[in-house]
This record gives structure tokens, C-alpha cells and sequence, in this order.
């Protein structure tokens, strides 16, 4: 599979990401292109080709023209879902900002409602992690790995006053990501490009095993170092991750309807498209008794099964996120019972069967045409499937 390295030997920024993505194929044209569906204005986007201590990189700088301005993150947010960029980008970029979000409101003590972003609010910030995320995309990149970051030492001037690197939200994002200081005197990793690494990648250390690079790309970074402040992008090939999907997985919370309505919502979910639903007994704020409903569901059904949580429940918010799943390998084996055939479900992991079911959607229906009891038709089935692999 299509899979990037970076090596963040001296730090990482928005402008660094893009600068190194059109270093490696991503058309400058394309990035204009789709820089231009967001609805913003008073700035210029300037693209040209530096030398860093005699490595030639690709620096693009968004030059503000008007007012800066700030923005919540509901927001940030709307702005982009508004775009007409293709969806996989206008969701991960949001995802981004909702890691932003998060960071700012801890560090100051506020719910994240009540952010309003600063340097990362301004028009650059949402071009970077726009223009970032539709690079990964164009150059079809599945996955994203990443060295430890070296991202500085010392203070830096923030809008809340002078702050030790790296800056606190910086800090919050770089949870579980490895990092050094380094003994350069410089903020080195800028807080949005924390938040595209810890959103984006899946690992960080040494490159991923089998990984073989294709193309190597630099962007540049604005300042003037002894070493070259430079994001290095290596582009290339992993081999397969075997029987690893992405789904996505929608949940809310619904603390006032009966289980019976819940139950009919969990069919509705299925029908729409969801590969799995199910709910689970909470307690919500103020000691109230709920439901958790969740689904998992791939991209295309995605927004079906959202709209059937809206419709037919009372939340009025659907949490979501990308997650991966393992599968064993799956195959139907039809068998003959004195009923009539059967689908037994054979799972398989390493050449091993681990799991063995008749289908149950079968046995009921030869159940209810019959009249035979439907455990017996299960275990004519599974006694028939055991027979042919004697």
C-alpha cells in the first residue's frame, strides 16, 4: 500500500507539510484549485523553491492581505464542511481542528465551545491543514508514519504571553508521540503541525518495516538554522496489512425513549446500511439511566446511518470517528440437512478455523416453513458440517 515517512530532524509546521507534499507531485495548480473552494479571502499563497544549508525545498508562505482574523472552532469547522472538497479531506480536516480544539480548551480551562483559536484560528492555519490533508489524499497515501519529533527549546511570544517550547497545546497534542528538545532555540513544531501528525499518522519511531521509498521530498520551514530546517517526505510502498479494514464508528447517547423504541432504531440502523449495531446501559449526567447507541458502518452508508439517529431518535449530536478492525477470513459452506440447506459460516485465521456457525437466518426459515424445531435444524447442521471435513 501507497505509504509516507517523515523525517522531523528539525521540527515541523503547516507550511513545512505543504512545501514538502508539491515537492513530491502534489500540483501546485491542484492545491490552488482546491485552496480556492474554502470560503475565505485576503490572503495570496506564495510558492517558490529555497535552499536550506545546501538541501533545495519547496517554501510556500500564505501571505496575509486583510485583517486576521479570529475563529471558534464550530466555526473553523462549518467553513469547511461548507467546501465543495471531496469528503474524505473536508472529515479529516475537521478531525484535525476537533484535535485543536481539545488541546486549547485544557490548556486554558474552558469548554471547547468557548475556543477561540489564535494563531491557529488564522486564515494560514486552515490552508495548511486543508492543503495538507488533500495533498495525502491526491497522492493516494493509505498510510503515515513519522520520526520523533525534535521541536526545540526554550520560550516562545504566544497571544496568552510567553510560553516554554514546546507551547502547552503543543504539549497536549504530542501525547504518545515521541519527542526531543534538541539544542536549537527555536519553536520548531508549531501546534498545527502537532495536530496534523497526531491526527494523521499511524506510528512513529524508525521507518515501518518493508517499507520502500520511492521519491524523497523537502518543505521548507521559515527560519534560518545550522542545520536545514527542512521536513524531509519520503513517498513509497508497505506491503499489505492483511485482513485490516476502516470503518467508521457512530455513537450517541439517548436518555429518553423505552426499549422498545431503542430496539426498533437498531433494526432502522441495519437497514441503512450499518454493519453492526448495538446499544449499551449508561449513566448520563445528574445520575440519569441511558442508552448508548452505536453502529459501524463504511464511508458510503455513513451519512444514511447518521440521518437514521437523528430521525428517529432525540440526540441531537452523533459522535464519530475512524476506526480500524482485524477480520479473520469469512466464507459460506452450504450443507444438507433432512430439512433442507444450510449456510454454516466458517472463520478462518492463518489457515486455521476458529469459528463455525450455521447461519442462523437459514435454520429459522426452514424452522417456520417446517415446523421442525429450529435447535435441531442448527445442530443438523453443524453435525453435517462436521462431516464433510471428516
Amino acid at each position: 500500500m501507497r505509504a509516507v515517512y517523515l523525517d522531523s530532524f528539525s521540527g515541523l509546521s503547516g507550511n513545512m507539510f505543504l512545501g514538502a507534499l508539491v515537492d513530491a507531485g502534489v500540483p501546485e495548480a491542484a492545491l490552488r484549485n482546491e485552496i480556492a473552494k474554502i470560503n475565505i479571502k485576503g490572503f495570496s499563497l506564495k510558492v517558490e523553491s529555497v535552499n536550506k544549508c545546501g538541501i533545495q525545498a519547496t517554501h510556500i508562505d500564505v501571505d496575509l492581505t486583510s485583517g486576521h482574523h479570529h475563529r471558534g472552532l464550530s466555526d473553523i469547522l462549518k467553513l469547511i464542511r461548507e467546501t465543495e472538497l471531496p469528503e474524505a479531506v473536508k472529515e479529516k480536516a475537521c478531525l484535525v481542528f476537533q484535535r485543536l480544539g481539545a488541546a486549547e480548551a485544557k490548556v486554558h480551562g474552558m469548554p471547547i465551545e468557548k475556543v477561540h483559536f489564535h494563531e491557529v484560528g488564522a486564515v494560514d492555519a486552515i490552508i495548511d491543514i486543508v492543503g495538507t490533508v488533500f495533498g495525502f489524499y491526491y497522492l493516494g497515501i493509505d498510510r503515515i508514519y513519522c520520526s520523533p519529533l525534535r521541536v526545540g527549546r526554550g520560550f516562545v511570544k504566544a497571544a496568552h504571553g510567553i510560553m516554554p517550547i514546546p507551547a502547552p497545546a503543543t504539549a497536549e497534542l504530542l501525547h504518545g508521540i515521541p519527542w526531543y528538545p534538541g539544542d536549537i532555540d527555536k519553536e520548531l513544531v508549531t501546534p498545527t503541525g502537532a495536530a496534523l501528525v497526531a491526527e494523521l499518522c499511524s506510528g512513529f519511531g524508525d521507518r515501518p518495516s518493508g517499507f520502500i521509498a520511492e521519491k524523497t521530498a523537502y518543505g521548507a520551514g521559515t527560519w534560518n538554522l545550522i542545520i536545514p530546517n527542512v521536513l524531509r517526505l519520503s513517498v513509497g510502498t508497505i506491503p499489505e496489512e492483511k485482513n485490516v479494514d476502516t470503518r467508521w464508528l457512530l455513537e450517541a447517547n439517548v436518555d429518553d425513549s423505552t426499549p422498545e423504541v431503542i430496539a426498533f432504531v437498531i433494526d432502522k440502523l441495519m437497514a441503512a446500511g450499518a454493519l453492526d449495531a448495538w446499544i449499551t446501559p449508561i449513566i448520563m449526567k445528574k445520575g440519569r439511566p441511558a442508552f448508548l447507541i452505536s453502529a459501524l458502518t463504511d464511508e458510503l452508508q455513513k451519512n444514511a446511518v447518521e440521518d437514521v439517529v437523528f430521525a428517529e431518535t432525540s440526540s441531537i449530536g452523533v459522535r464519530w470517528q475512524e476506526v480500524k478492525r482485524t477480520v479473520a477470513d469469512r466464507s459460506i459452506v452450504p450443507v444438507a440437512t433432512e430439512w433442507g440447506s444450510v449456510g454454516v459460516k466458517v472463520a478462518e485465521r492463518n489457515g486455521q478455523v476458529i469459528n463455525v456457525a450455521p447461519e442462523f437466518g437459514d435454520c429459522r426459515a426452514l424452522a417456520d416453513q417446517t415446523g421442525a424445531p429450529l435447535k435441531k435444524i442448527y445442530q443438523a447442521a453443524m453435525n453435517a458440517w462436521s462431516a464433510l471435513k471428516r
